[in-house]
């Protein structure tokens, strides 16, 4: 059976609908992602683009990471929540933020990155979490 999961914005507007197991989960600690979440790492998950189906109205704002790959974020214009982007390093998936999925069942990450930018007192625990300057 294919695990479906339901991604929304606070008000519920927009909605994202992913079948299937994401193929990257990770927590990103750069400045643009700690701006983004309002918090000192942010968490997202990533699906095949074709396995993600967009229900809502969304506002787009394209950002150039400092990788300098364009990212599109689309976020609910009536309460604010982004709920996808695309771009960045894999470009043929979408990612969307684990807390849209109000799930605290979601798998776990498995990837750290910028961690140069970790707040000192954050820490990731597991053996299969690969971490990333």
């Amino acid at each position: 059976m294919t695990v479906v999961r339901q991604a929304s914005c606070r008000c519920g507007q927009l909605v994202a609908r992913c079948e299937g197991e994401p193929i990257r989960i990770s927590v990103c600690h750069c400045l643009a992602c700690q701006q983004r979440s309002g918090s000192p790492f942010a968490e997202q998950a990533r699906f095949p683009a074709g396995n993600v189906s967009v229900a809502g109205e969304s506002t787009q704002w394209v950002r150039i990471a400092d990788s300098g790959h364009a990212v599109t974020y689309h976020f609910c214009p009536i309460c604010g929540s982004t709920v996808w982007y695309q771009g960045g390093p894999i470009p043929e998936a979408i990612a969307i933020p684990v807390g849209a999925f109000a799930d605290p069942d979601f798998p776990p990450p498995r990837f750290s990155v910028w961690e140069r930018r970790k707040h000192p007192w954050v820490s990731l625990q597991g053996d299969d979490v690969e971490h990333r300057d």
